[in-house]
């Protein structure tokens, strides 16, 4: 992996343009890239959060919205998670977090995004991929990670990737009386 330090994001017209993949370089992200990954992250999960609809049930959580519930999720995800990213002509295009747990070899994939400008090429794909890589090298034989049902695009990676569905829940939600 690179060790080349890169923390921005690519502009519409820099996905949009290409017709083809282009090239990914991966690394493990560092202090840097936080703030970009976080912007990417929220822009990237807006569409199908369950956090976002909570919030239009029942308002902001103790007057924080869903993208400031992001936003603290997020720090504990850089501070305890295996974080990789992946680049392109030198923007941060996709990421991936993940634990292991070294007694399963089991490797928890959290989060795997795709900057929404870079949507529809691939990047996910490789991102994922490269994850489970990583996630070998670390001594995992198997990896987790779930999906909300409406997510189209992601379940339809993971299927086409060979995980199998074990198992769906429901997130339920309640203001407590």
């Amino acid at each position: 992996m690179s060790s080349l330090a890169v923390n921005t994001l690519p502009s519409d017209s820099q996905c949009y343009n290409a017709t083809l993949p282009m090239s990914l370089n991966f690394r493990l992200a560092n202090p840097s890239d936080y703030k970009a990954l976080e912007e990417m992250v929220i822009e990237a999960f807006a569409p199908i959060t369950w956090a976002r609809r909570a919030d239009q049930i029942f308002g902001p959580l103790n007057g924080k919205d869903w993208r400031e519930r992001w936003r603290l999720r997020l720090a504990n995800v850089f501070a305890t998670q295996h974080v990789l990213i992946a680049e392109s002509e030198g923007h941060i295009v996709a990421m991936a977090s993940a634990t292991v747990d070294q007694d399963c070899r089991l490797g928890y994939i959290d989060l795997l995004a795709v900057a929404p400008s870079c949507q529809g090429r691939g990047y996910g794909r490789q991102m994922l991929r490269r994850m489970l890589a990583y996630l070998k090298e670390q001594g995992c034989e198997h990896a987790h990670l779930e999906c909300l049902v409406d997510n189209e695009a992601g379940n339809r990676l993971y299927r086409s990737e060979g995980f199998v569905e074990v198992a769906r829940s429901i997130r339920w939600f309640i203001k407590i009386p």
